[in-house]
């Protein structure tokens, strides 16, 4: 086939080993209707990662296809530097009435790793340039299974040691905490006799290095890439106590969790938490373009306001930045969040979600499952009772990934995990559908072992 041949000479995929690639016969994506792709020769895969975490009404809703057919009768892109343009001010005037209190400034990227970027960026010089300047508060904390993104600085503020170790030389110190995961605490402790001593240790940290920590960085509520780690509850809230307590800045990455994927706008508002910088990319336009934001306080956007010649700008910027294409069709999948009542659908067939979940408690392999609205977790265990994990080259979470596909359903594993993160807009029956399928390739999984 030709376009097969062409990308095994010339495409390079993300997260991919191509020697691997090069072996099996790609699955070629045509086009999409709903929460279905078809491949070239028009069978249909049930898209239950989202297309990586992003697609939110679904593929060609006509609203938002229509939305960038009206940008583009008017410009297709214009720059932010030194310019604005009415779709960037007016999704800037949203998302500050739909974030948590106090967060009141935007700034657009074009990545969930580049919204990141300009947080830490925006914490460090913030400690440089306020009224009473405290120079040494440039160290950040994050979470050690954490993940943040690809860039640089996402990586420093990374923790999972097969995706970043290896830049380990290019990156800046940064201080860890032990990560809340409860099937695997790496306290050793069980909940709920452990008082959350992982919140604790970061209480610790604080007080001995609070006077060098410019912010604590965490995904709240679920922390998608480690492995779909469900925090418990009241975690976040106090983390947030913390932060406050110590005067140092928290930033809350909601690239994978925010616009709806728990229940919630924002996961954060689950427990009544308002970070100091907010990180927002994937469905922010529904699984449309690239684009991103970081919103912070007024506050932060105040020191770097001055003359010319002080120069206190915030010098960081892309091309693309507030692209018009992107911030229209955002603006339209915001309009789709209050006219089809998105989160109150997410929150109906996440109920229905977690009874199927139930059922696979007890299949062959699975260990733990993990779910927080529509983000899910299954972590396969060789053994259940030991918890022992896979060894990394049996492949686990993808031999059961793979052979859901023959079963016309795409999903994504993440090492031995298991992802479920289908669109917003999913029906009960499609979960049905879903569920169904791991219904049967686990125990068939398990019996090819």
């Amino acid at each position: 086939m030709r376009l097969e041949a062409l990308d095994k000479a010339h495409l390079w995929h993300p997260f991919t080993q191509m020697q691997g690639w090069q072996a099996t016969r790609p699955l070629i994506i045509e086009r999409a209707e709903g929460c279905y792709l078809y491949d070239l020769e028009g069978r249909r895969y049930l898209d239950g990662v989202s297309s990586l975490w992003v697609t939110t009404h679904g593929h060609r809703t006509p609203e938002l296809d229509a939305a960038i057919r009206h940008q583009l009768d008017k410009v297709a892109h214009t720059t932010l530097l030194g310019l604005t343009h009415p779709p960037a001010i007016e999704l800037a005037a949203r998302l500050v009435q739909l974030a948590p209190s106090g967060l009141t400034r935007v700034f657009y990227s074009d990545s969930g790793s580049t919204a990141v970027e300009v947080a830490i960026k925006m914490a460090f010089q913030y400690w440089r340039q306020r009224s009473d300047p405290r120079p040494r508060k440039t160290k950040f904390i994050h979470l050690r299974e954490s993940y943040h993104g690809d860039t640089v600085g996402a990586v420093s503020v990374g923790g999972i040691a097969l995706f970043h170790d290896l830049y380990r030389p290019l990156l800046f110190e940064t201080l860890t905490v032990p990560e809340p995961h409860c099937y695997r605490c790496p306290l050793k402790l069980e909940r709920p006799g452990c008082g959350m001593a992982c919140a604790e240790e970061l209480g610790r940290i604080l007080s001995e290095h609070a006077d060098e920590i410019a912010a604590v960085i965490i995904e709240p509520v679920m922390m998608g890439a480690a492995g779909m780690l469900a925090q418990p509850d009241g975690y976040v809230r106090r983390v947030r106590e913390l932060c406050t307590a110590y005067d140092v800045l928290l930033i809350c990455d909601e690239v994978a969790t925010g616009f709806g994927r728990t229940g919630w706008m924002f996961a954060c508002e689950a427990e009544g938490v308002a970070p100091d910088l907010l990180c927002v990319a994937k469905g922010l336009t529904g699984g449309y373009l690239p684009l991103a934001a970081t919103l912070t306080t007024e506050a932060i956007y105040a020191a770097f306001l001055g003359e010319a010649g002080e120069f206190k700008t915030f010098f960081h910027g892309h091309t693309y930045t507030g692209n018009p294409l992107a911030c229209a069709v955002a603006l339209a999948n915001l309009d789709l969040f209050e006219q089809n009542r998105t989160l109150d659908h997410v929150r109906t067939v996440a109920n229905h979600l977690a009874l199927r979940l139930e059922e696979l408690r007890t299949l062959p392999l699975v260990g733990d499952i993990r779910q927080r609205g529509l983000m899910v977790g299954i972590e396969l265990v060789a053994d259940r009772a030991a918890r022992t994990p896979f060894p990394p080259d049996q492949l686990m979470g993808y031999r059961v990934t793979n052979r859901c596909r023959d079963y016309g359903v795409i999903l994504r594993p993440l090492g031995n995990v298991v992802v479920l993160m289908p669109p917003l807009a999913i029906s009960t029956a499609q979960i049905d559908e879903l569920a169904d399928v791991l219904k049967t390739v686990i125990p068939e999984v398990a019996q090819s072992l």
